[in-house]
């Protein structure tokens, strides 16, 4: 009798800085997907932190050590680990910024990427690393972004912040707002929706609505507070239109959250930092995940830090994990819910 029962896909999940709130977040949220039985997860990272952490928070869970995705299992109360081997728990201070940690985070992005563009995985998850502990390291890095677009070879990618209800693509990021107001171009506003459509679709909407914002107060109000949207955001919904791509705009931002919330749209483009994050903060803080765009390979993290405060108390929220994991799985499968 042939078996057609779909093989499930493995995501791989990086621990993080293991001084931080990731080992926590990491384990906790594997035991809750685990759940689900419609994935693979594997932990990149060191057993021995996993160890230690699932002593804590999984007691009744088992460690499994692997040397490849391939030889993970899904199996009851087991968490799979891919060992790296380059952190011991001893050599590092809970709660503390250090190389030593800094630099194991690193080494687990990278085994993490390499693994996905291989195709020995179907997409990375990242716990939270610490970009100072990653610098004193020797690895001069932003973060996550900026090391994963070096290790893919790419120089454009998007920060989107994804929920259940909403999603928002971000044309600009970290710059001041003279800055990110120099880069409200026809050219870029184009480059950034046609992602936006790209995104959605690979989580399974067939025809994405998408709200591309102003950057004035009331989009301008018809050219009364600024000339931004005639001149370089309206041009660039008429391009997008012509190809067929189902952007309106200029939105005033006020309108169009509340209308994508509402799920009048199933992805924003928000012109600078904050008119994207402000709204995702303040409905998905927890359910929030960060996503980045035109990476050739699938990766989402959480939307926090390493929180060394709170670090190894059983305090950390494992939530945003969860939503991770689940963000990822969707665009794996087209299998997002309208």
């Amino acid at each position: 009798m042939t078996n057609n029962k779909p093989t499930p896909p493995i995501l791989l999940i990086t621990l993080g800085d293991p001084a931080g709130v990731g080992p926590e977040v990491t384990v906790k949220g594997v035991v809750e997907e685990s759940a689900n039985s419609r994935l693979v997860s594997v932990i990149v990272g060191d057993v021995r932190v996993v160890e230690a952490a699932a002593n804590n928070w999984a007691p009744e869970w088992n460690v499994n050590a692997i040397g490849s995705p391939g030889d993970a299992v899904l199996a009851e109360k087991t968490i799979n680990v891919l060992e790296l081997a380059n952190c011991d728990p001893a050599k590092f201070e809970i709660g503390q910024i250090s190389a030593y940690a800094g630099n194991a985070a690193y080494e687990y992005v990278v085994r993490a990427a390499e693994l996905c563009l291989s195709g020995a995985a179907a997409g990375m998850v990242t716990a939270p690393l610490n970009k100072k502990a990653m610098v004193m390291a020797g690895h001069d890095f932003d973060g996550h972004t900026g090391l994963l677009a070096h290790l893919c070879g790419v120089d454009t990618q998007y920060m989107i912040l994804g929920s259940e209800k909403l999603r928002v693509i971000h044309l600009t990021t970290h710059l001041s707002l003279v800055d990110a107001l120099k880069l409200v171009k026809t050219d870029r506003i184009v480059k950034c929706a046609r992602s936006a459509n790209d995104h959605t679709k690979q989580l399974g909407f067939a025809s994405p609505r998408i709200a591309v914002c102003g950057v004035n107060p009331h989009a301008g109000d018809g050219g009364l507070f600024g000339i931004e949207e005639a001149e370089e955001i309206a041009p660039a919904i008429e391009i997008l239109q012509a190809e067929g791509i189902g952007a309106e705009g200029p939105v005033s931002p006020d309108s169009a959250y509340r209308i994508a919330y509402g799920g009048g749209y199933d992805i924003v483009v928000a012109m600078y930092h904050d008119q994207g994050h402000i709204p995702m903060k303040l409905i998905g803080f927890s359910s929030g995940v960060n996503i980045t765009h035109g990476l050739p390979i699938i990766r989402t993290s959480v939307d926090h830090g390493t929180a060394f405060d709170i670090a190894w108390q059983g305090r950390a929220d494992h939530a945003n994990m969860v939503a991770a994991i689940d963000y990822a799985y969707n665009l794996v499968t087209g299998s997002a819910k309208r």
